[in-house]
């Protein structure tokens, strides 16, 4: 029977523990002061109905120790699904060791964010929609193609109708509201549906647009002023771009003097089929 050998040091204070020193013993495997002293400052990061105890914090230490052990007991530490969950803590790791300083520097300034905003302006928008499957047949894609033709078709004719057309024929949930999705920044539309929009004047309906939803009629009903902006979420945006240029080069570099060969007939099939399903 598995043995647990609990030593609690309730005559020391914790922090003058040495990083080495053993709170505990679970089955031979140690538990230091290190160790529960990480545990304790992140259980109470968390919100919970349960107060944080030094008892639950060792306990949840404990059950993780013989949660491991037995998980290397079935040899699932050589399971292929837990490996690639590995390969991705270790992957997320070293660009984390590798880039900490450089991205705890970038700063945003709201130059940035107004070079930015000049080149991604944020629409209020309405569109009807009409859905297709990630592969759809060739017989639904025509559908709802020609579906959305003919109902564009009409628009041209009666533009003050999108609301209404947008209620009856929508398959999105906005469809209720005249289609209309609010204002929204460029990083919470597809790349297509923005695309479309960018540039164009209120009242514009756009022809036909497919994106990974379907085949979308766009209306641009507004445009937001700068000033008018949510400046919190912009500086998160124009944060991450910075991020990924960052990243973008980190990985530019790692690939160089690497041996990279990609089988491009192999790939170029692949892509045939996509085209070809799609």
């Amino acid at each position: 029977m598995t043995t647990i050998k609990i030593l609690f040091l309730f005559l020391v204070s914790l922090s003058a523990f040495s990083q080495n020193t053993v709170v505990a013993e679970v089955d031979g495997m140690k538990i230091t002061a290190d160790e529960y002293k990480r545990a304790f400052n992140e259980s109470i990061m968390f919100v919970t109905n349960k107060v944080v105890t030094r008892e639950s914090v060792l306990d949840n230490l404990i059950h993780k120790k013989l949660g491991v052990q037995k998980a290397k007991k079935n040899n699932l530490d050589e399971d292929p699904i837990v490996k690639e969950k590995l390969n991705d803590v270790l992957f997320n790791a070293q660009i984390s060791k590798d880039l900490e300083g450089k991205l705890q520097k970038i700063e945003v300034k709201e130059s940035d964010i107004k070079n930015y905003y000049k080149t991604h302006p944020e629409y209020r928008t309405a569109h009807i929609l009409l859905r297709v499957r990630a592969k759809p047949s060739t017989a639904e894609l025509k559908a709802a193609l020609d579906q959305t033709k003919k109902i564009y078709q009409e628009l041209l004719k009666k533009p003050e109708m999108f609301a209404e057309l947008a209620n009856r024929y929508s398959q999105a949930s906005t469809g209720p509201n005249g289609g209309d999705m609010g204002f929204q920044p460029a990083v919470r539309l597809a790349p297509e549906y923005y695309n479309a929009v960018k540039g164009k004047k209120p009242d514009t309906i756009i022809p036909p647009v497919r994106t990974q939803f379907g085949f979308h009629i766009i209306k641009v009903l507004a445009v937001k002023e700068f000033d008018e902006i949510n400046q919190p979420l912009y500086k998160k945006i124009v944060y991450d771009q910075k991020r990924d240029e960052i990243l973008e080069s980190y990985f530019k570099e790692l690939k160089k003097n690497k041996k990279i060969v990609v089988n491009q007939q192999a790939l170029s099939k692949l892509e045939l089929s996509r085209k070809e399903d799609n």
